[in-house]
C-alpha cells in the first residue's frame, strides 16, 4: 500500500522511512532537466519503489498528444525507472494547442475508443513500457454515448496492452452525481467493478471527496476515504486479488502519520 507524495511531506517521509509499499508522484513537477525536486525524487526513489502519475498527457484530445510533454515524461521514466507510469482517460488539448488544465470527460464510443488506443499505443512506443490508464471523476457527459464506462476500459486495454488504474473514489463520486444516494452509489460502483475483465487493473487510488450545499460531489482528495468507498474498495479486492493501492490526498493535506494510517486500513481489508 502507498501515499500520494507531496511537497509538505519531503522531509518528513525521508526522515521517518515509514512502512508503505511504494509513493506516487505528479509526473509533471519532476519535468525540469535538474535541481532539487530531482534530486528529492532521487532520494524517495532510492526508498521506496515509485510510481509516476500524470495529469497532462491528455490522452483523449482528437487534436493529438503534445509531443514535447510526451519526451519529458519519457526522460524522467528513463532517469527513475519507476514500477508504474499512469494517466488519465481524458482530454484536455484543443485547436491550436490549447490546454485546458483540466481533465475533461471523453465520449465512450468506438471513435473515441481507437483514438485513445492509438494515443496509447503511442506513449507506451515512445516510453518502451506499459502505461496504466485512469477513470476520472467527470460532471458532464456526452449525448450518444454507445459504450458502457468498463466495457470501455475492457476493450482498451486488449487493443492497445495498457492496464487500468482503478480509482474507485471516482466510481463513487459519478455514481452520487448521477442523483444516488450514498448506499446507491456504492452498489452501482460495485457493478462498475464486476464489468470489468480483472486481469487489467494494475493498481487502485483510494481518495475523499467533499459535498457542495447544492449538492454536487466534488472529488477533491481532501479528507478520509469514506465508509462508503471502503466498502466498494473492499469488494474490489475481493474481485480483483492483490492490487497496489494508494492513498491520494492533495488539499488539506494532513500530517503523515494519517496518510500511513489510511494505508493501513486499505491493508487491512486485504482478503
Amino acid at each position: 500500500m502507498g501515499i500520494g507524495w507531496r511537497q509538505p511531506h519531503y522531509d518528513s517521509l525521508l526522515a521517518e522511512r515509514p512502512k508503505l509499499g511504494f509513493i506516487e508522484v505528479h509526473s509533471e513537477n519532476f519535468f525540469a532537466d535538474g535541481g532539487i525536486s530531482l534530486a528529492v525524487l532521487e532520494a524517495g526513489r532510492a526508498a521506496y519503489p515509485l510510481s509516476l502519475h500524470g495529469v497532462g498527457l491528455a490522452l483523449g484530445s482528437a487534436v493529438g498528444l503534445d509531443e514535447a510533454h510526451v519526451v519529458r515524461l519519457a526522460r524522467l521514466v528513463e532517469r527513475m525507472e519507476p514500477d508504474w507510469v499512469s494517466d488519465h482517460a481524458c482530454f484536455a488539448r484543443v485547436g491550436s494547442g490549447l490546454h485546458a488544465a483540466d481533465l475533461l470527460p471523453i465520449p465512450f464510443d468506438d471513435e473515441s475508443l481507437a483514438l485513445m488506443v492509438r494515443h496509447v499505443d503511442q506513449v507506451q512506443a515512445r516510453l518502451g513500457r506499459r502505461l496504466l490508464v485512469e477513470n476520472i471523476s467527470a460532471y458532464a457527459g456526452w449525448a450518444g454515448d454507445t459504450l458502457a464506462e468498463p466495457e470501455f476500459f475492457n476493450a482498451l486495454t486488449a487493443r492497445s496492452g495498457c492496464g487500468l488504474l482503478l480509482d474507485v473514489n471516482n466510481l463513487f463520486v459519478n455514481a452520487r452525481n448521477d442523483g444516488l444516494a450514498p448506499q446507491a452509489a456504492a452498489d452501482e460502483a460495485m457493478r462498475w467493478v464486476d464489468a470489468l475483465r480483472p486481469v487489467i487493473v494494475e493498481e487502485i487510488h483510494l481518495a475523499g471527496h467533499c459535498e457542495r450545499d447544492d449538492g454536487l460531489v466534488i472529488d477533491d482528495h481532501g479528507s478520509r476515504v469514506c465508509e462508503a468507498v471502503w466498502q466498494v474498495y473492499s469488494h474490489a479486492r475481493q474481485r480483483l486479488g492483490p492490487v497496489a493501492t494508494l492513498i491520494e490526498w492533495d488539499t488539506d493535506v494532513p500530517a503523515l502519520d494519517v496518510l500511513v494510517a489510511e494505508a493501513g486500513r486499505a491493508r487491512a481489508l486485504q482478503p
